[in-house]
């Protein structure tokens, strides 16, 4: 019978299996929520605490969505080369990877902590995480870019980005919206193309937990050598859809999203081609979140159709430089929603 790590008399025979517990050793189990790939559980034994992930072959997602289960294996090479990048304690450790059952365990976040989404959705909006944020990703993207031949193999395929996020964000709604199918087919096409940084490729704020004023990096299942200019324009969108949804809270996540990119350059100060190119991922996911494959729950109907209406447009527009969008999309989104 398939392990299930939800299950806790399955977890427990799991851990016992693999020398992480004894036999006659007590431990507790949270299952966690919010991911849509993974079976999560928060675990505590004798004072310890670790995150087990097992890898879903079949998401949990509206629409019909399948990825390779050895995906958890790309996440553990992901997390073992980003400790060599990142500043340390902003990538959790591993304890175990097991191959034949597909499931990663790792050492959680001390308690007490926040998920930064949640935080987030509250309108709570602390400009040092946001810039601490920018800076991660930055950091990362400069150090693999001059580090790039010591990264290995497997990482250099684009197989789990190809199945996680170009298919189901990009091409999916290319079917789904035809007025943005030229767009994101040719996003599509330049994307695979480029190769320079370890890109992250799930850059989001549900994947950051905020300990004290420190972030901790979260989900590497999608890690792979590409585009970083996707991980800009991934999170820059969910700055840009929190604008959008919580009125009362518009202009600091306007402010946010010009923090995180000056705080991202000042790391990894970039030409003006990658700017542009950061503008087109970011049109790219804003319309993916509300007529993809996985679309943000916090929308409303009318609230995804503005949102589709207004990055048609600006699609159609010359803006080539990150802040000018975000002035453009907040202004846009502003004029919908009054009229």
């Amino acid at each position: 019978m398939a392990l299930n790590i939800e299950k806790p008399d399955d977890l427990r025979t799991f851990l016992v299996s693999r020398g992480l517990v004894s036999a006659d050793e007590s431990i507790e189990s949270e299952i966690l929520t919010g991911g849509v790939s993974n079976r999560t559980v928060l675990i505590r034994a004798d004072g310890r605490e670790w995150v087990a992930k097992q890898a879903l072959e079949k998401l949990r997602v509206e629409v019909d969505w399948f990825c390779n289960v050895d995906r958890i294996h790309r996440e553990a090479e992901t997390m073992r080369v980003l400790h060599g990048f990142a500043p340390k304690g902003s990538i959790p450790d591993m304890v175990l990877e097991c191959p034949t059952e597909h499931v990663l365990v790792m050492e959680a976040v001390p308690s007490p902590h926040e998920n930064w989404k949640e935080v987030l959705m509250r309108g709570n909006i602390d400009p040092a995480i946001v810039c601490q944020f920018g800076r991660l990703l930055g950091t990362i993207h400069r150090a693999s870019h001059e580090r790039l031949s010591e990264i290995p193999k497997p990482l250099l395929q684009k197989d789990f980005f190809e199945d996680l996020r170009l298919e189901p964000y990009y091409l999916y709604t290319a079917r789904e919206v035809p007025g943005a199918a030229g767009f994101l087919k040719s996003l599509v096409v330049e994307t695979r193309t480029r190769a320079s940084s370890l890109v992250h490729g799930d850059y989001s704020p549900k994947n950051i937990l905020v300990y004290g004023k420190h972030i901790t990096l979260l989900d590497h299942e999608v890690g792979h050598v590409g585009d970083p200019a996707f991980d800009v324009g991934f999170a820059l969108t969910h700055f840009l859809s929190k604008a959008h949804h919580l009125v009362e809270h518009r202009k600091s996540f306007h402010d946010a999203a010009l923090h995180f990119w000056d705080s991202y350059r000042e790391k990894n100060c970039m030409d003006a081609e990658f700017g542009a190119r950061c503008v087109r991922h970011t049109l790219g996911c804003l319309i993916a979140r509300v007529a993809g494959r996985s679309r943000l729950e916090y929308l409303s109907t009318e609230e995804r159709t503005c949102q589709r209406t207004v990055v048609l447009h600006l699609m159609e527009s010359d803006c080539a430089e990150v802040p000018l969008l975000i002035e453009n999309f907040v202004h846009l989104i502003e004029v919908s929603t009054v009229s």
